[in-house]
């Protein structure tokens, strides 16, 4: 079982990342809240990987801290919720927000998220409510800031950064619809595919 990596990034496509280690590249899917933490391309990076293998593939998740791995996989034990569904999950939500809602039972926010019906929405609720007792918000993952990481070397185009955008949305669950509309909404010029993003799973919960 791969359980941590730590090599240099050599792509980064939210929300999958490529990073070689010790002449092996291995793709990792990230949720987008730990995507944001990323260093820049080139740099070495080290991810606490959960591996996935199915009759089809074998499938890679990745996060920046042991906790983060911890709660992705609590939250993949719930009935009905499956690893890319626990991806789309923490993408949308901050690890506050989604301890929070868990906590006060709050439904209505959860079924906002790709993937999320209100059955699946009341499951989370009921089955890991006593499970994150004890989880401090802020230890579950790094302090959620406004600032997104921007790679110096390559500054990609307004067009291109919203069109990673759209895909990283579509590959999170959304619909491709409500992907274009949503980025369409919240970008601004400048602006990273990262921090697109960032803004259209922010406005979104």
């Amino acid at each position: 079982m791969i359980g941590r990596l730590r090599g240099i990034l050599i792509e980064k496509q939210p929300p999958e990342l490529l990073i070689e280690v010790n002449g092996i590249g291995y793709e990792v899917q990230m949720p987008m809240s730990c995507f944001y933490e990323l260093p820049n391309i080139g740099e070495e990076a080290i991810i606490y990987t959960h591996f996935v293998v199915r009759e089809d593939a074998q499938l890679l998740y990745g996060f920046n801290t042991v906790k983060e791995r911890a709660l992705f996989r609590e939250v993949i034990k719930a009935n009905g919720v499956g690893p890319k569904l626990g991806l789309g999950i923490l993408s949308g939500m901050t690890a506050s927000q989604f301890v929070a809602s868990v906590e006060r039972e709050d439904v209505s926010t959860l079924v906002k998220l790709p993937g999320v019906g209100k059955k699946t929405a009341e499951r989370l609720v009921v089955e890991m409510k006593d499970r994150l007792k004890g989880w401090g918000a802020g230890d579950l993952f790094t302090p959620y800031t406004d600032a997104a990481p921007v790679d110096s070397a390559v500054q990609a185009s307004q067009s291109s950064a919203e069109e990673e955008a759209v895909s990283a949305l579509l590959a999170l669950g959304y619909k491709p619809t409500q992907a274009s509309k949503v980025v369409s909404q919240v970008m601004k010029p400048e602006m990273t595919s990262e921090q697109l993003i960032r803004e259209a799973l922010k406005s979104m919960v």
